[in-house]
């Protein structure tokens, strides 16, 4: 990459997301680090770039570098073809299947993405709703309000809690690698699936590499953690939901159409087993879907992702690469196309 500027010295960027992004995205520290990189209007952000209107026209032609975040429109080639000096997308966020077409790599844009940044709420939460599962602290708290008295409490659970309890991780992804991590001080075992994964690798990690039917059939909680592909579409069906014992827990941070929720509700409306979903397939469910109030689950609006404070970890990380770019440097999250495939 030659970031390169002939009368400045410095690359030519252009902010381009959905509505209300950029302002979530950047406190001021941001557009001064921005300043001081690259040649911006960073207060200039694209929401359109088909026909998009003057100001935004002249700043795609002579823009470098995409800036993006979500909501960010489609690279088409006819987009492209009105950005010839068009070299990088930093895209501060996850997947770039939104809005990174084949157009950019086939006249080889380089893509960096924040995934591994935006990875790290996401595996937060799930390590939470990991250890509030084995703890039945959803169980609990419900049955408090309804009792609003003293109890036996230990008598009531006394089977829960994290000691030697087993942990099956679907997909070693950013996310589900950085969920194995944060369970490396608690006394559980981890068993991964994930076909691309050998068992060195998976001793490396940390964990015990085996079947899915197995993780499913042995786990207390699974954890999903696989790309949303053809190949994994209702990778959780049925078969794998009556492996899993009574009273386990299903996590699903990753995308809804990887669980087949039909055969998910089959267990759940009779509570043989609980789920903690943030995502679902629709999302959100329909108004009348018993995942609203069913007791067993914990169901949340797609918010595990970086949300709040967390989006400035995101304008940081793309920041930091915008740096590199700027630099000559490559790009520490560069996204290659062969990825895709095996990506969220």
């Amino acid at each position: 990459m030659n970031a390169t500027d002939s009368s400045a010295g410095r690359p030519t960027l252009l902010l381009a997301m959905g509505p209300g992004v950029a302002g979530r995205l950047f406190a001021e520290r941001h557009h001064d680090r921005l300043a001081a990189l690259v040649r911006t209007d960073s207060r200039l952000v694209a929401h359109e770039l088909d026909g998009p209107g003057p100001r935004v026209a002249a700043a795609l032609a002579g823009a470098e570098v995409l800036l993006t975040c979500w909501g960010a429109p489609p690279l088409t080639a006819r987009v492209l073809d009105a950005a010839p000096r068009l070299r990088a997308v930093v895209h501060a966020a996850g997947s770039v299947k939104g809005h990174v077409t084949a157009a950019c790599w086939e006249r080889g844009i380089a893509v960096s993405s924040a995934a591994a940044a935006n990875a790290l709420p996401v595996a937060e939460y799930t390590l939470a709703a990991i250890l509030f599962a084995n703890k039945r602290v959803l169980y609990a708290a419900r049955r408090f309000g309804v009792l609003r008295a003293a109890h036996d409490w230990s008598a009531e659970l006394a089977g829960a809690g994290n000691y030697r309890r087993t942990v099956g991780v679907v997909g070693a992804s950013r996310v589900g690698r950085r969920v194995i991590e944060l369970l490396r001080p608690f006394d559980v075992t981890v068993l991964l699936y994930d076909p691309h994964v050998g068992a060195g690798e998976a001793a490396r990690l940390g964990c015990v590499p085996v079947s899915l039917d197995e993780l499913c059939a042995r786990s207390d909680v699974v954890t999903v953690h696989a790309p949303d592909v053809a190949a994994t579409r209702h990778m959780i069906g049925g078969r794998q939901l009556s492996l899993m014992a009574d009273g386990a827990t299903l996590v699903n941070t990753a995308r809804g159409a990887l669980v087949d929720e039909a055969a998910l509700l089959a267990e759940l409306v009779p509570g043989r087993l609980n789920a903690v979903l943030d995502v679902t397939d629709p999302e959100p469910p329909d108004p009348d879907s018993p995942l609203y109030d069913l007791p067993n689950v914990l169901l949340t609006p797609h918010v595990a992702g970086s949300l709040g404070g967390e989006l400035h970890r995101l304008a940081d990380a793309a920041l930091d690469e915008v740096e590199r770019y700027a630099r000559g440097l490559p790009f520490a999250g560069a996204v290659a196309r062969e990825e895709l495939d095996r990506s969220a």
